[in-house]
């Protein structure tokens, strides 16, 4: 019976996030009183929203990778190993051993959780259950312990769950996506790095003042501040610096133009196509626990639709790979994850209210931190996708996204301890953050109930 099961989550999660969610969408819908007639159009829009955003994804990744590729070359960047990214990383661990169980295991964890009101967050998001799953999956690989495997899902997720918390007022306040939260990958894992630097500049005269975003931007520079202009004009620049010519570095410009455009549309899209949902369920776990507030877990993709995230985005492709060769012993050549940086600096870009200058700062701190752990990943990865016949013994993969994961890698060094003086470094670093992160949240909690009231 488990291993019908088995086969029919996997090949449901095979088919991709643009199948999988509508199906999800469709059947929590009809269950929590969505109508037929309204939960089917509503899960067709949400999936064709997500193709739209593999679209732009793939536009990205195409444009940009070898941008990326062209700036190492051009500027010597002896770095050996190559970010496979979060493309070539979610394969590796849906093949693993532990993967069918980790959906389940994931899904168990949450429903517990909130019955003992230890979250609010309602994760509707399957496909990306696979960030619990990959720190189960290394966990499994390099300890050979199947049940520290299973717990890395269960702590992961436990985690995760309680960001969906933690960030639910900042999705609201910043981003206007009320009764949503993102529980999941980089956005939410790295995010309580920039309340600490938040904190930090608002106590520094001069900085404090310092006030950049895309829409006082538009004000101060005119059309040049339009995302369509940016878009562009930071897609050139990216060109000129891999060494392009003009017709090479044009087109990029204006692909990004596009970017900066489409993704919006294509995120409202996606938004269209939960609206039925969220707002049954809302009414639903109102009635039943007596107005509490719950919030709906979703990808962080939805936060693309920003244009201060995007901008962002375009502005780390460079800054990334100049940090590469910041972090000292560095072996990571950033690639794959290069073109959707946006994930792990989307979440940094609402505590910060959109101010772009605070968000490269705090967005300096986490990509940094989340290269030096990719370096000690290295071999873990490595390991993993060997296992599942992903790679050939004697090569050696990293990713950013997952492999520079701070649960993922304070989790598994406690078993192994190859280097306990990182990993507690790493873990009293971000124990201190989180604490900032909760006084964050319930300040921008604070104040959403201010203005309500």
């Amino acid at each position: 019976m488990w291993e019908i099961i088995s086969n029919i989550i996997n090949y449901i999660v095979d088919m991709g996030a643009s199948v999988m969610l509508p199906i999800v969408i469709f059947i929590i819908s009809i269950i929590v009183g969505v109508k037929p007639g309204k939960a089917l159009p509503a899960a067709l829009t949400l999936g064709v929203g997500f193709v739209g955003l593999g679209l732009i994804v793939g536009l990205m990744n195409n444009q940009l990778g070898p941008a990326a590729e062209a700036m190492s070359e051009r500027f010597g960047l002896s770095l050996s190993v190559v970010d496979i990214g979060w493309p070539g990383n979610s394969p590796i661990v849906w093949a693993s051993e532990i993967a069918t169980i980790a959906i389940p295991v994931a899904i168990g964890v949450n429903i517990l959780m909130l019955l003992l009101k230890w979250t609010h967050t309602v994760n509707i998001d399957i496909w990306n259950i696979w960030h619990m799953t990959c720190t189960g999956a290394i966990a499994y690989v390099v300890t050979g312990n199947f049940w520290i495997g299973i717990l890395g899902v269960v702590v992961h997720a436990i985690i995760a769950y309680k960001l969906g918390d933690l960030w639910a007022p900042l999705t609201t306040d910043y981003f206007e996506l009320d009764g949503i939260t993102i529980p999941h990958g980089t956005s939410a894992t790295m995010a309580p790095i920039a309340c600490v630097v938040d904190a930090i500049i608002d106590k520094i005269p001069g900085l404090n003042k310092i006030d950049i975003n895309a829409d006082n931007l538009q004000d101060k520079i005119g059309p040049f501040g339009q995302p369509v202009v940016m878009g562009f004009i930071l897609g050139a620049v990216i060109g000129l610096l891999a060494g392009y010519t003009p017709s090479e570095f044009l087109p990029l410009g204006i692909n990004m133009a596009a970017v900066m455009v489409l993704m919006p549309k294509i995120v409202k899209c996606i938004m269209d196509g939960l609206v039925p949902l969220t707002e049954r369920a809302r009414e639903v776990m109102n009635k039943r626990f007596h107005g509490e507030q719950y919030y709906i877990g979703l990808d962080p993709a939805i936060l693309l639709g920003d244009s201060q995230v995007v901008t962002a985005g375009l502005i780390f492709v460079p800054l990334t790979l100049l940090i590469a060769v910041l972090v000292p012993g560095n072996r990571v050549l950033p690639f794959a994850d290069l073109a959707t940086i946006g994930f792990f600096i989307a979440m940094a870009v609402a505590v910060h209210r959109g101010n772009l200058f605070r968000t490269i700062i705090s967005g300096f701190f986490i990509m940094y931190m989340t290269i030096w752990i990719s370096n000690q990943t290295i071999p873990w990865l490595t390991a993993l996708g060997v296992s599942v016949g992903a790679i050939e013994a004697g090569s050696t993969i990293a990713s950013l996204d997952q492999g520079g994961n701070p649960i993922t890698y304070v989790f598994t060094q406690i078993f192994t301890q190859e280097n306990m003086p990182g990993m507690i470094v790493i873990a009293v670093i971000y124990i201190i953050c989180w604490i900032f992160a909760v006084h964050t949240s319930r300040q921008r909690a604070a104040e959403l109930a201010a203005l309500r009231y």
